[in-house]
């Protein structure tokens, strides 16, 4: 971490989010904040996209929690052992996700994306998953 003087030095960086990446979850993601993009060392934020009756694999974030926001659209995500309990977010709700917690992530509507903001407190632009097998619960 920089001292003080050195951060009141440094350039705010503004990021179009133009620029897909492939993720493990097979979801599109626009990668917005990261250490690549603005040199962030200890955060990360991306746009994501679930297509109409899309979903994510079941997976878990190993040592680092992810905040999302819900912009547009209503998503149920299972999650827990054997992804047996369930919530569901929708345009203007927040959701934790802790790490560890296996989740898998359902757009409800077969006609509209759902389109969320991801925050991670891991700067890497990578998803660094691990993937979830339910029937192993």
């Amino acid at each position: 971490m920089e001292d003080a003087s050195q951060s009141e030095c440094m350039p705010l960086v503004v990021v179009h989010p133009d620029r897909e990446i492939a993720t493990s979850q097979r979801l599109p993601y626009f990668v917005g904040i990261s250490a690549t993009t603005t040199g962030a060392q200890a955060l990360s934020m991306y746009l994501v996209v679930v297509p109409p009756g899309g979903h994510a694999e079941p997976h878990s974030h190993c040592g680092y929690e992810t905040g999302i926001y819900v912009l547009e659209g209503r998503v149920q995500t299972r999650y827990g052992p054997g992804l047996k309990q369930s919530v569901v977010t929708e345009a203007g709700d927040f959701l934790f996700i802790p790490p560890g917690v296996p989740h898998q992530p359902f757009n409800l509507s077969s006609t509209t994306p759902a389109r969320a903001i991801v925050a991670r407190n891991r700067p890497q632009e990578n998803e660094e998953v691990v993937p979830y097998d339910p029937s192993s619960a």
